[in-house]
């Protein structure tokens, strides 16, 4: 144990593991920024409209739920290659390519969980915004307003999958020192190189993380429902 935290003092003056951790954050913050600002949208719409495809479209997102890993990984990968129809672009191996891998991952979940939501919820209110003359755009706001205390579990469940994500985000992010290196393929290279010590650390790390995140969420939620 006393070995542990020697290990974690270390780790907390490390440059390299201060930038694995700022690295981390950004890619997942971003990741999930982006998975919610088209995934519970597509999901309202899922929800509350009917429209040639739709069903087919929500079958789609449903399969994507369930996607691996290291076939999103694969996808983004060929996207993004020199031969691919984004190779111009230069992304592959680079934070953007990591957000992409990972929104393809999160964005069928956030959809597919609003439209859940929104689906059993969102009838009286979108019969009563209708009475009121309100235009489409403004429906959708108004009804992802009312159900915000249940949509942050959407987003809680898709940080939770950014934060843990490591087969997509190797593949196309390679792992780089310095560029591409975040917390979980920090662990896998430290464990691969024997060295347990510091893969434990950066897990208690990463669950640290992980549970800061979910007490400030709860917090902002009790917080809400005070006032």
């Amino acid at each position: 144990m006393l070995t542990y935290l020697a290990v974690f003092a270390t780790a907390q003056i490390s440059y390299e593991w201060i930038r694995i951790l700022g690295l981390t954050l950004v890619m997942t913050l971003l990741s999930t920024l982006i998975s919610a600002l088209i995934g519970m949208p597509l999901g309202t719409i899922l929800a509350s409209s009917r429209f040639p495809g739709r069903r087919f479209l929500r079958r789609l997102l449903q399969t994507g739920m369930s996607l691996p890993p290291v076939v999103a990984g694969l996808l983004v990968f060929l996207l993004l290659s020199r031969q691919g129809p984004l190779g111009s672009l230069r992304l592959l191996f680079s934070l953007p390519a990591m957000i992409i891998a990972q929104c393809l991952l999160i964005i069928p979940i956030m959809a597919s969980l609003t439209c859940s939501i929104v689906e059993n919820r969102q009838k009286p209110i979108r019969e009563t915004l209708l009475t009121l003359g309100q235009p489409t755009h403004k429906i959708y706001f108004i009804i992802l307003r009312e159900n915000s205390q249940a949509l942050i579990t959407v987003v809680l469940t898709g940080f939770g999958r950014a934060i843990s994500e490591v087969g997509a985000v190797m593949m196309v992010g390679g792992n780089i020192a310095g560029k591409t290196r975040v917390l979980t393929t920090a662990i896998m290279l430290e464990t691969n190189r024997g060295n347990f010590q510091s893969a434990i650390v950066l897990g208690a790390i990463l669950m640290l993380l992980a549970l800061a995140v979910n007490m400030i969420v709860n917090r902002l939620r009790e917080d809400e429902y005070v006032s």
